[in-house]
């Protein structure tokens, strides 16, 4: 089971992000009264989005390698970077990014460098998450004849 639990970490960031930008912010700006109230409610979505992709990230890091380890399971050397740096970019949205748009400061500007780092940061979910599935490749079984021979 605990072979699994980073691909559900990775699974749980990038679906969380995904649920946000691409269901739940549309839907608040299509059925609020209005774009005021639905700017604040995402607001508040991407905040608690933000503290998701920290404790998920948080969570790959701790479980990145075995205990008294020096080398990292192989996942995580693939994802490490991928790791850190959508971990950053969701700091770096929330407490750069949000607090100008929140100010209304030269929203287009800020509105497009939050939307450009909250998709570096879902690619960067997905790298993790993509890495995490990957499996060993295992050489096919061969068919084995009655005498416990193989046809090869």
């Amino acid at each position: 089971m605990f072979h699994r639990l980073p691909a559900l970490v990775a699974a749980l960031w990038w679906g969380s992000l995904t649920t946000i930008e691409f269901l739940v912010v549309p839907m608040l700006f299509a059925h609020l009264p209005s774009p005021m109230v639905a700017g604040n409610m995402a607001a508040k979505l991407f905040a608690a989005q933000t503290w998701v992709a920290v404790a998920c990230c948080l969570v790959l890091l701790l479980i990145s390698r075995p205990k008294q380890a020096i080398a990292q399971y192989p996942w995580a050397q693939a994802a490490m970077v991928f790791i850190l740096g959508g971990m950053l970019l969701a700091l770096l949205t929330q407490f750069g990014v949000a607090p100008r748009i929140v100010a209304r400061q030269d929203l287009r500007l800020w509105h497009s460098v939050g939307t450009v780092m909250y998709v570096l940061q879902w690619c960067c979910a997905l790298a993790v998450l993509w890495q995490t599935l990957r499996q060993v490749q295992k050489p096919p079984l061969l068919p084995v004849g009655p005498d416990g021979t193989s046809d090869d």
